[in-house]
């Protein structure tokens, strides 16, 4: 009974928006107003684990099937996750999950962890480009291969492309940048990436397009760029700044900079954040190891170090969000497909990643930004930004 009341007390903090909170069948209604949702917790959580980390505690119990959502699960995080600043974090008890290891070895299995679950599991719910990124929804009836499809061309005509230009991709996941800027401008396209599962299925869809003459896929940490000898016209990145940690953002933009011909063009997009901080917890455990948000801020800051001209910041948070709930949608859709690779731990886990990442960008938690540069000075691009 004790326990109860002190984890009612730790919830009545997250009070914005108006919720029943049911505790072992008994329900006390928090915030002001007609509640839209219930949190069902079929156990109590005991106030060290609420306080050590409120992001785990509470998304283990989601996970374990103690907490259930009674209404919608996105709506509920919704409202949750736009208080995130009342959330308990103890840094220095979670040191070691907070702050990996940037190693090579490390950083590949991190990497591996995530986008080596397998391309049969990613194929049920991204679109058939399988763009594992942020959508750009140009009419409000886009589908998400649309909007997958639009946000390639947006970044492809960005770049300023020619005919016989030298791409390189930096984490090109299965590769439908590459094969889009192959087939629509000609150019020679590399792509680098740390997952097995996508460079075996970006080297099938090469082979599959015929163009072995035209695009290249490589095994390659960005750190071994500077080394490679490889010299390029352009340069993206899509999503993969994330993976690289606080410590090595100015030895990420380094290493392009090594491989980037004078007046070269660089496009940067990642997922981005307001101010500097370490990440969340219940993410970094059972999601996404070792990632990183980037500040804007920060990144802008390590470019001047490189010389690295900014031309144009743009950012896409809603077409995230949008995106996310278009990849939650076909998630529910083929959760017994997906019940057939995974226990339903992993299946509760999947479906609560979709919709807090849907949700924090829907509440300005984390942004999407790109940015375009030049390694140096360059007047030969059209003055117009819309170019």
């Amino acid at each position: 009974m004790l326990e109860e009341q002190v984890m009612l007390q730790f919830l009545k903090k997250l009070d914005e928006h108006p919720y029943i909170a049911k505790i072992n069948g008994k329900e006390h209604k928090i915030g002001e107003g007609e509640p839209t949702f219930v949190v069902n917790f079929k156990k109590t959580i005991p106030l060290s684990k609420l306080k050590t980390s409120t992001s785990l505690a509470l998304g283990e119990a989601y996970m374990d099937g103690d907490l259930e959502i009674e209404g919608d699960l996105y709506e509920a995080l919704d409202h949750f996750l736009g208080q995130l600043g009342k959330f308990s974090t103890d840094k220095n008890a979670l040191k070691k999950l907070i702050f990996t290891s940037s190693s090579k070895k490390n950083q590949k299995k991190e990497v591996s962890s995530h986008y080596d679950i397998g391309n049969d599991f990613y194929k049920l719910w991204l679109d058939k480009t399988l763009s594992y990124s942020c959508g750009y929804f140009k009419h409000e009836d886009d589908t998400l291969y649309q909007a997958q499809v639009n946000k390639v061309d947006y970044i492809l005509k960005k770049l300023y492309l020619k005919e016989g230009m030298s791409l390189l991709d930096i984490g090109c996941g299965w590769g439908f940048l590459l094969i889009e800027a192959a087939k629509k401008y000609k150019v020679h396209g590399t792509g680098i990436t740390l997952s097995e599962e996508q460079y075996k299925e970006c080297q099938r869809r090469i082979k599959e397009e015929g163009l072995e003459d035209y695009v290249t896929v490589k095994l390659m940490d960005y750190r071994d760029l500077a080394k490679s000898g490889l010299s390029f016209d352009r340069v993206v990145s899509v999503g993969m700044l994330e993976h690289v940690g606080r410590d090595n953002y100015q030895l990420f933009l380094d290493c392009v900079q090594k491989v980037m011909k004078d007046g070269g063009l660089f496009l940067l997009h990642y997922i981005s954040a307001l101010k500097e901080h370490p990440g969340d917890v219940w993410i970094k455990k059972y999601i996404f190891p070792g990632g990183m948000v980037p500040s804007l801020r920060e990144i802008l800051n390590c470019m001047a170090e490189d010389n690295f001209h900014t031309l144009d910041v743009e950012n896409l948070r809603l077409h995230y969000n949008k995106t996310l709930l278009c990849w939650r949608k076909n998630y529910l859709e083929h959760l017994d497909e997906a019940r057939k690779m995974f226990d339903e731990r992993f299946i509760r886990m999947w479906d609560l990643y979709l919709a807090s990442c849907a949700a924090t960008f829907h509440n300005g938690v984390i942004d999407l930004h790109q940015i375009l540069m030049t390694k140096g000075i360059n007047n030969d691009l059209p003055m117009t930004r819309w170019y």
